[in-house]
C-alpha cells in the first residue's frame, strides 16, 4: 500500500469533526442524541479524506482516567466507519468497564487516533529492540503464538522508560513481563495522529 497515502495527515478541523461524530454516535446509542447541541452536517462528513482506509482507535477518559479504548490496527475500513464502530465499542463493549451511561458521556473526554499502516520491525535481541523503539513516537504491536497486544504511542506518557513500556505490553498480551528480552517476539510499529477534546 502506498505509504504516502496512508500517512496523510488530517487537519485540526477534520479531527474536531471526528470527535463530534464519535460523541453523537455514542449519544444516539444511548437515545439522547436529539438532546445534544452538537450536530454534524452531511457536508462535513462528505470530506474525501474520511473515506480513506485507516486503522482507528477511540479512547474515552473521565477525570483523566481511562474509561474505554477500542480500535482496529489494520486499514480495513474507512476513517468514518472506524470512528463510529470504535466509538460504540469503546463506550459499551470494552470488557474492562461497564457500559457507558448518559451522565458519564457528558463528563467523558474523547480521543481519536488515526494510525499509519503497521510495519514489521527487524531486530536481533532484547537490547536491540530497546534501541530501536522511539518513545513518544511509536505505537507497538507484539505477538507470539496466539498472544498479541498493542500500546498506542500515547501510553509512553504513563510508561516513559522503554523497559517498563515493554514489560507492561507483554503483560497485556498475557506473556511473561520479561518475554521481550528473549528477542523472539514479532514486533510491528506504527505512528498515530490523535485529536482530543480539551477538558
Amino acid at each position: 500500500m502506498n505509504s504516502q497515502h496512508v500517512s496523510k495527515r488530517l487537519t485540526e478541523d477534520q479531527g474536531r469533526i471526528l470527535i463530534r461524530l464519535a460523541r453523537v454516535t455514542m449519544a444516539a446509542r444511548l437515545g439522547i442524541a436529539d438532546a445534544m447541541d452538537e450536530k454534524i452536517s452531511t457536508h462535513e462528513l462528505a470530506d474525501p479524506v474520511f473515506q480513506e482506509k485507516r486503522g482507528t482507535f477511540v479512547t474515552l477518559k473521565i477525570s483523566n482516567q481511562l474509561r474505554g479504548c477500542i480500535g482496529c490496527l489494520t486499514p480495513s475500513e474507512s476513517i468514518l466507519e472506524g470512528v463510529q464502530r470504535n466509538a460504540v465499542n469503546a463506550a459499551f463493549n470494552d470488557p474492562r468497564f461497564p457500559p457507558l451511561t448518559g451522565p458519564e458521556l457528558a463528563e467523558a473526554e474523547i480521543e481519536i487516533s488515526i494510525l499509519t499502516s503497521p510495519q514489521k520491525l527487524a531486530y536481533s535481541s532484547g537490547n536491540d529492540l530497546l534501541e530501536k523503539l522511539r518513545p513518544g513516537i511509536d505505537g507497538v504491536i507484539i505477538s507470539k503464538g496466539m498472544a498479541q497486544a498493542t500500546f498506542l504511542p500515547q501510553v509512553w506518557e504513563q510508561l516513559p522508560r522503554t523497559e517498563d513500556f515493554l514489560r507492561h505490553l507483554c503483560l497485556k498480551a498475557g506473556l511473561s513481563p520479561a518475554e521481550w528480552l528473549q528477542g523472539d517476539l514479532d514486533v510491528s510499529l506504527y505512528q498515530v495522529q490523535y485529536f482530543h477534546e480539551n477538558g
